[in-house]
């Protein structure tokens, strides 16, 4: 269908024009329409709220789970007794203090509201968005406007019309430009049906000024974290992932100053960041996405989105987000960026020390782990998670559907035969599998070490170097071991014989490879496990030391 554009950006112009253009908005939604329209939070898809056959297309235009509500939008207060039953005194308060604005609030439906625009809720969530083109299309069409983000499910929201082209031309009847939005992140949503009223989405409306009015407000798990499979959402945005661009987010809190140090020693050759302007400089020949000053959270907030949006245009393999602290509208910010990257949060204030072992066969590699495990540290056997991820985690899963076709059962296993006949002896497809791997599996370990925080970390991975693992590390830590030794103790640990333990390490990178690579070397020339692990211990107890007192120095610059 073609999709047609009404430019309100000159709301001064020829009154009469002006009003052909509203009416003929208008007419769009009473007819069983889908019209995109500007508010002062972001671009909404809106459709008559009442219309259930209506509200259906916008979760088929977006692409949007129907479990996820959707918000009402009306012209002022006046509206609510019209569609929500048993409105409390503080709704009208609140609509008083804040309405037009970024405020949704949670009320009792009543009937009139079909099930597909609440998700089979009995609760509706209503606003009056602050955009006087926008009121205007509403009062003519005379019915409240269902209306979620503008933009294809999952993807950053849409902050001017172009961006509402991008991923809607061709699917809805209308466009009404009416120009960039003034606040760039979604409302505030209240639960009004609760006591104390709930916060589940923080928004363009700071908790601290619902808080001046409201008291005391609860803030619900949604807005720090996911809810569980089988939890239904009670507002938009509270279930799924949202706002992701393409390339996987990684957020980075704290102390601007030392989250930014902290996307420098963690970002990959293409990555992208998002950044305060105050350290864009720190990252010269990467693809840079400005927020504003650390400062100016009202810059930060109009700019997230078009942020996140722009790195679907790049070759950018990752992306380091900086996140403001959660005052004011920081929490919104962050939210936004935190669901973007699925709560793969590191939190740059956190004193976390992570050391990377590598190295063959028989080096002595789980002796040193398990001397850091004495120490105090939690370590990751980077083999196992790739292995659990294989059943769990879908987005890998694809990753190897898309490139090998089907190589898991039915029963979800992955059948390592047949994967295997594909890529060994090919080298191109071994490494484009090698390259599947060394995407998501940082991705994750990263996401364990920020879900399970921990002072010290031990990273095991054979692949350490090769996998891009060692930007995760403090320290990279080569375990070597002369050959007859490594050649001895893989016939005694695993029984096997003389010539089979030769074509093992073999097949493996040379010592050679893991010292040229690592930062430092931990020779094991001990006639017993007992005294390497001493050995070990004494090497560890100085390496751990030495990244405290470089961490410490970097905090003092």
């Amino acid at each position: 269908m073609e999709t047609k554009r009404f430019d309100m950006t000159d709301t001064l112009g020829p009154q009469k024009e002006l009003e052909d253009k509203i009416e003929a908005a208008a007419d769009i939604l009473r007819s069983g329409g889908l019209l995109a329209i500007p508010t002062e939070t972001v671009y909404g898809l809106g459709a008559n709220g009442l219309d259930a056959k209506a509200v259906g297309r916008i979760f088929e235009a977006k692409g949007r789970p129907q479990d996820n509500p959707l918000i009402l939008h009306v012209p002022g207060p006046q509206w609510l007794a019209r569609y929500c039953t048993d409105v409390p005194p503080l709704a009208y308060v609140l609509a008083k203090r804040f309405w037009p604005g970024p405020l949704t609030m949670i009320l009792k439906r009543k009937s009139v509201v079909p099930d597909v625009t609440t998700a089979g809720l009995d609760t509706v969530g209503v606003r009056c968005p602050d955009h006087q083109v926008t009121l205007a299309i509403i009062r003519a069409a005379g019915v409240p406007v269902a209306a979620p983000s503008a933009n294809t499910s999952g993807r950053p929201s849409c902050t001017c019309a172009a961006d509402v082209l991008e991923d809607m031309d061709g699917k809805i009847e209308g466009v009404v430009d009416g120009g960039p939005c003034s606040v760039g992140v979604e409302s505030t949503i209240l639960d009004l049906t609760c006591n104390p009223p709930r916060l589940l989405r923080p928004g363009g409306l700071p908790l601290e000024e619902l808080e001046s009015v409201v008291g005391a407000i609860a803030v619900d798990k949604a807005v720090v974290s996911l809810l569980s499979e089988g939890e239904k959402p009670r507002a938009p945005g509270m279930k799924y992932r949202h706002y992701a661009p393409k390339a996987p987010v990684t957020v980075v809190t704290g102390r601007p100053d030392r989250s930014a140090r902290e996307i420098v020693h963690r970002m990959g050759p293409d990555a992208g960041v998002i950044c305060f302007d105050e350290f864009a400089d720190l990252f010269a020949g990467h693809t840079v996405r400005k927020l504003g000053s650390w400062k100016d959270k009202a810059t930060q907030a109009q700019r997230v989105f078009d942020a996140l949006r722009a790195f679907d245009g790049t070759s950018v393999t990752e992306i380091y987000a900086q996140c403001p602290d959660s005052r004011g509208l920081g929490l919104a910010i962050g939210n936004r960026l935190k669901k973007a990257a699925g709560f793969h949060v590191i939190d740059a204030d956190q004193e976390q020390i992570v050391i990377g072992f590598t190295g063959g066969s028989g080096a002595g590699k789980t002796c040193a782990l398990r001397v850091l495990e004495q120490l105090g540290g939690k370590v990751l056997d980077c083999d196992a998670v790739y292995y659990e991820m294989l059943q769990k985690d879908e987005g890998l899963r694809r990753a190897i559907r898309d490139v090998f076709g089907e190589v898991f059962a039915l029963d979800g296993t992955l059948d390592r035969q047949k994967l295997g006949k594909l890529v060994f002896g090919n080298e191109h497809k071994l490494d484009q599998l090698n390259q599947i791997i060394f995407h998501y599996v940082p991705q994750e370990l990263q996401r364990r070490m920020a879900a399970e925080p921990a002072p010290l970390y031990g990273l095991d991975a054979i692949n350490l170097i090769e996998g891009g693992l060692g930007r995760l590390c403090d320290r990279t830590v080569a375990v070597t071991t002369p050959q007859e030794l490594r050649v001895r103790r893989i016939m005694e640990r695993d029984g096997i014989s003389e010539e089979y333990a030769r074509l093992r390490i073999g097949a493996q990178k040379p010592d050679g490879f893991y010292r040229d690579n690592c930062d430092c070397v931990l020779e094991n020339t001990a006639s017993t496990a007992q005294e390497f692990e001493m050995e070990a211990r004494t090497f560890l107890e100085r390496l751990i030391e030495d990244i405290k007192e470089e961490k410490q120095d970097v905090g003092r610059k």
